[in-house]
This record gives C-alpha cells, sequence and structure tokens, in this order.
C-alpha cells in the first residue's frame, strides 16, 4: 500500500502556526522541512538523515548555508549541483536542493518549512544543537527542530574527516554517496 502524499494537519499544529496552517476538518497539508548544512562535501551520514527525513515530510528543502566564516573546499554552487546529481541519480522526487544565507529560522519561513532537520553523532553535537535550538525557538517558536541519532556506522564520520583523508590520497569510497564519489575524490586530491 503507498503511502498518502500528505497528512492531516492537526489542530494543535494549527495553532502553533496560524499564519501559515489553515485548519478545517479533514484539509489535508503538507508537512515541509528544511535540512541545513554546510555539506562540505555531503557524507553517507548526511545521506542517512536525508532518506530518514524523506520518509517522514513531504517536502524536504537541501539547503546549502553559504557561511562567510568558513573556507570551504567545494563553492556553494558546486555543492548544490552535487546534492542535485545526487538526488536525481536515486530518483527522489520530494527533494527541493537549494542554498541559504542569513538566520535560517527566517529562511524557514521564507519556503514555508516548520520544521529543521538537523543530524546528532555525539554528545558535543547534542550540546552544540541544545543551544542553537533554544535560539531558533526564541527567534521562531512557530519552527519546530526534528533531530536524527546517527546510526553507529556513522557516527565517527564528518566531512572535516574526509576532506583530510581526501587530501591525503586517502580512499573515501564507502564515506560519500557512491553517485557523486568521483567529484569529491578528485576534488580532494587537488593540492
Amino acid at each position: 500500500m503507498a503511502a498518502a502524499p500528505f497528512r492531516f494537519l492537526s489542530e494543535r499544529t494549527a495553532k502553533r502556526s496560524p499564519g501559515r496552517a489553515r485548519f478545517e476538518k479533514g484539509q489535508a497539508i503538507m508537512r515541509t522541512c528544511v535540512y541545513p548544512g554546510s555539506f562540505d562535501p555531503f557524507s553517507i551520514g548526511h545521506h542517512d538523515v536525508l532518506e530518514r527525513a524523506i520518509a517522514m515530510f513531504d517536502r524536504v528543502y537541501v539547503s546549502v548555508l553559504n557561511n562567510a566564516a568558513k573556507r570551504p573546499v567545494f563553492s556553494v554552487d558546486e555543492r548544490v549541483e552535487m546534492i542535485q546529481r545526487m538526488v536525481q541519480a536515486e530518483g527522489i522526487e520530494n527533494v527541493v536542493v537549494t542554498h541559504f544565507d542569513g538566520l535560517l529560522v527566517d529562511y524557514a519561513r521564507a519556503i514555508g518549512a516548520d520544521y529543521i532537520i538537523r543530524g546528532l553523532r555525539a554528545t558535543m553535537d547534542f550540546e552544540y544543537e541544545f543551544q542553537i535550538n533554544a535560539l531558533n525557538l526564541h527567534l521562531a517558536p512557530d519552527v519546530d527542530t526534528v533531530y536524527f541519532m546517527a546510526r553507529p556506522e556513522h557516527s565517527f564520520l564528518s566531512s572535516s574527516a574526509i576532506r583530510e583523508i581526501g587530501s591525503m590520497g586517502g580512499n573515501i569510497k564507502g564515506l560519500v554517496p557512491e553517485s557523486i564519489h568521483n567529484i569529491i575524490a578528485e576534488r580532494l586530491k587537488k593540492p
């Protein structure tokens, strides 16, 4: 049996988000979330979180943050293109790949997302995410965050570790999605 494309909006959710969601008994709405990150590069850990988000939400925006404080290996456009290539190669239909600047909660509201998706690997991630969530709720109480715990086989993985391994000529196969492995491996080998 195929999953229904829409979920029914609860009265509680409608009261929380009065500007966006209009509740009438039996009215179906799309559940939209944003999965933000630098994704430099997109890893199998990111991919795992994405797979779990697309199972829960009708539309998932994978949104590359243009963070001026970081010095990325891949440009924002390259990261968006790589993720789009992976999404197309896997035939995923409910994902939109974009980029953004500024406050995440402002961006979430602009695209109509009521939820932010984040992955957690370890205690260190939890402490950081706990603080960010508190600030996001202060700025936008109508935008919730959904956390996915890393699977044990991905808990060690980070984009910085992939960059380091790849830049030293190490094998990153199995650390990044197969459909974009060659693009990432070639770029990381360059001095």
